[in-house]
């Protein structure tokens, strides 16, 4: 895979991000909020790790 390609993907995991923190506001979410809370915690843990890794991006 080249870097062209991973630039691509994580920017489109970045862009789904929001849609994650809109459903984690919703009350009736229930214990799935645990779930999603992970969820948005490991995109942003993708994403510091690709800008260290790729610091030009």
């Amino acid at each position: 895979m080249d870097a062209q390609t991973i630039r691509e993907r994580v920017a489109t995991i970045e862009s789904k991000r929001e849609t994650l923190v809109r459903l984690l506001e919703r009350p009736d979410l229930g214990i799935l909020k645990i779930d999603v809370s992970q969820a948005i915690e490991e995109i942003d843990d993708l994403i510091e790790e690709f800008k260290r890794t790729f610091p030009d991006s």
